[in-house]
């Protein structure tokens, strides 16, 4: 095993510096107008006139910041820069604070609603760049996103944080993260990553505000969002009615690691022993999802006992992460097996050996579909980036294989 397990390592250090790294590097730079392209078509196109999303801003800004911390290549460095400095002139929103949900191509702002998801990715990335550069400003930026935040959305009367509101922070009447989510006011996946920026702030900057909210975001998803089934929970009401049982794979395994860590940074030994025990549970969970080629289907729904058996790329990634996080924290080496086979899933039908990067997706017969998008609102280097990075830093801070 600890053989497979070093093989794997180097080869997610080529993968991340010679093919994710290196695609964006190549292809996202708008040379017209500032920052990144808004999207890259299937075949590498440019699409010149996409919108720019402050979520792929966001990713693109932690992901090189991180990658910067991670190997110490000045153009790392100089990417994340790029990407602070578009943020900080185009997507914060100067009169009412906060971010922009989206610009036109030329930094416009289009859509000017304020969600909370976009808030938490703004933050999540200016945290890890000031991790990266040392640069105050960023630090003062991420704490104030994260006040407003707390100001805007949390709700005080029944807990929990509002998806979205207007430019002006007024309620709106459609919520919705994408036109496939449910128009509700409370979603696991938006406190998801607001769990994760807290974490991520917290890291660098041991306020006791920010360090109430994240531990009361652990509980919520203790308390409210993982179920009797070890799966998550995706859409509330208001008053915390739950509505629908659709099951999301990527979100389960994804949350089963990212909670421990939340808790780990936090510090607090009763949560840690709670949420170590739930997050094996949860990734012992996602198992059936599997495919017999490693790879894990994208959701199931089961009122209809229907399976959506496509295999999208970050949860994937996720699944790399999750069951390798599973095996440090159990010893069981069957979730080591699962995280190796899930990355030989991610060589064989995932990975775009022709034109770089990973494709979007790719069907049950490992088929991928030539009209989804090489990157763009929501295809970015953040998941495959940092499952790279995530597995190569817990090898060498475990001490588990020898340096390569």
């Amino acid at each position: 095993m600890n053989q497979e397990l070093n093989i794997l390592r180097k080869e997610l250090g080529n993968e991340l510096n010679q093919n994710i790294l290196h695609y964006w590097l190549q292809h996202s730079f708008d040379t017209n107008y500032g920052g990144f392209v808004g999207g890259i078509d299937f075949f590498n196109k440019p699409i010149p006139e996409a919108p720019k999303g402050a979520v792929l801003n966001a990713r693109i800004l932690w992901t090189f910041s991180a990658a910067f911390r991670h190997t110490n290549k000045q153009n790392y460095y100089d990417t994340a820069k790029r990407a602070y400095n578009y943020l900080i002139d185009y997507f914060i929103d100067k009169q009412f604070g906060g971010v922009f949900w989206e610009l036109s191509h030329t930094g416009e702002p289009v859509n000017t609603r304020k969600q909370i998801y976009a808030l938490s990715f703004a933050l999540y990335g200016l945290v890890e760049y000031y991790r990266a550069s040392g640069e105050e400003q960023a630090l003062k930026e991420a704490i104030n996103l994260f006040s407003l935040i707390e100001k805007h959305s949390f709700d005080k009367e029944k807990n929990g944080y509002f998806e979205a509101l207007s430019r002006s922070w007024q309620p709106l009447s459609d919520m919705r993260l994408s036109d496939k989510d449910a128009n509700e006011s409370k979603t696991m996946n938006t406190h998801l990553h607001v769990l994760e920026a807290y974490t991520h702030l917290f890291r660098v900057y041991k306020n006791q505000r920010v360090q109430q909210a994240l531990k009361n975001l652990i509980e919520l998803f203790l308390d409210k969002f993982i179920n009797k089934n070890f799966h998550l929970n995706l859409f509330f009401d208001d008053d915390w009615k739950l509505k629908g049982d659709h099951i999301s794979y990527g979100h389960d395994i994804e949350c089963s690691w990212l909670l421990y860590e939340a808790a780990e940074v936090l510090g607090d030994a009763s949560l840690i022993a709670k949420v170590k025990s739930l997050s094996i549970a949860m990734a012992k969970a996602v198992l059936p999802a599997i495919d017999s080629d490693g790879g894990l289907y994208n959701e199931h729904k089961p009122a209809s006992n229907s399976t959506d058996t496509d295999k999208h790329w970050w949860p994937q990634a996720e699944a790399l992460v999750g069951f390798y996080n599973a095996y440090q924290l159990s010893g069981d080496e069957l979730f080591a097996k699962q995280a190796l086979a899930s990355w030989n899933f991610i060589k064989n039908y995932i990975v775009d050996k022709k034109h770089g990067e990973w494709f979007w997706r790719v069907n049950k017969q490992g088929i991928t579909y030539e009209n989804d998008e090489k990157a763009g609102f929501w295809k970015c280097p953040y998941h495959n980036g940092r499952a790279c990075m995530e597995i190569v830093e817990r090898m060498k801070v475990n001490n588990e294989l020898q340096i390569l």
